[in-house]
């Protein structure tokens, strides 16, 4: 690194960790959101400074329509992709998100939440993400994306009225969280279907991401009695072979699971009456290399 350059790349990693983070709710990938930073990096010290009057603002405003651009091709890859696609986990307990000091900043890295923005046009997103994750006024969003102020009020109702309530999504309180999967992952192991069943909601969903890639599920397995039907044939694999431990990923108590040394997947639980009501599940070897990398850090 030259020694002009390098200012700049000390002012970059300052803002770094929470570019990241507006990257990865942007895009639900840490490895797209890894290339989107560092592609704003390259415009950042390539930029001329004296134009710069404000690098957060003028960084954020990069990362985001960087995202827009990747979005917009991700949606077709998306289209193409072998069975359910879910976002990528990512551990939450070292800041590699930001601060999670608060539900609702924990709420806004959910799976559940990531899952429920794929509803959402990109600029519908990025307008929604600004607004609840980073606090933006409409005024300084609509700079970001170069819209009209009222244009972007009109975006964000619109994207809360496709999100749907928030309530029934996030109302259990994390310690009622970590006892439910520790329950769940007693009655897993054990063959317990009675157990089992007294945990999970009516209207429960299994979502498994394999991408093809390995075996699982391609289509959602919907209510409780399908569930359990579909657990009770993997709980003996599930028992025997997975050695699982449990990791905050996306702001919550999750189960990782490993095979020897092997990372093998991420189950991460959403909540609904104080039942487990979601289980989004990651098998694709490709979507665990960011948190096996996290893992592996001492």
């Amino acid at each position: 690194m030259t020694a002009s350059t390098a200012p700049d790349a000390d002012e970059f990693e300052r803002h770094r960790p929470r570019l990241f983070g507006l990257a990865y709710r942007m895009l639900g990938s840490a490895d797209e959101a890894e290339d989107a930073v560092q592609d704003a990096y390259l415009r950042f010290t390539g930029a001329d400074r004296a134009g710069i009057e404000h690098p957060a603002a003028w960084l954020a405003k990069v990362v985001t329509n960087l995202c827009l651009t990747r979005l917009t091709s991700a949606r077709a890859r998306r289209e193409s992709y072998v069975g359910t696609w879910l976002p990528e986990p990512v551990l939450t307990s070292d800041g590699t998100l930001g601060p999670l000091e608060s539900a609702e900043q924990r709420d806004a890295v959910s799976t559940a939440l990531l899952v429920l923005l794929e509803r959402l046009t990109p600029t519908e997103r990025a307008v929604y993400v600004l607004r609840e994750a980073f606090a933006y006024g409409h005024r300084e969003i609509a700079g970001v994306l170069g819209l009209g102020e009222a244009n972007c009020r009109q975006l964000y109702r619109r994207a809360v009225r496709r999100l749907g309530e928030p309530e029934s999504r996030f109302e259990a309180g994390p310690e009622r969280r970590e006892r439910l999967i520790s329950s769940f992952l007693t009655a897993a192991r054990d063959g317990d279907l009675a157990g089992l069943e007294k945990l999970l909601a009516e209207d429960v969903t299994w979502w498994s991401d394999g991408g093809g890639r390995v075996s699982a599920a391609r289509r959602p397995v919907e209510g409780r009695d399908k569930v359990l039907r579909f657990l009770a044939g993997g709980m003996r694999g599930f028992a025997a072979d997975w050695d699982f431990s449990v990791a905050e990923v996306n702001g919550a108590p999750a189960l990782v699971a490993r095979v020897g040394d092997v990372l093998v997947g991420v189950v991460s639980f959403a909540f609904r009456d104080g039942l487990v009501g979601d289980l989004h599940t990651v098998v694709n070897p490709d979507k665990l290399v960011f948190v096996r990398r996290q893992l592996a850090r001492p």
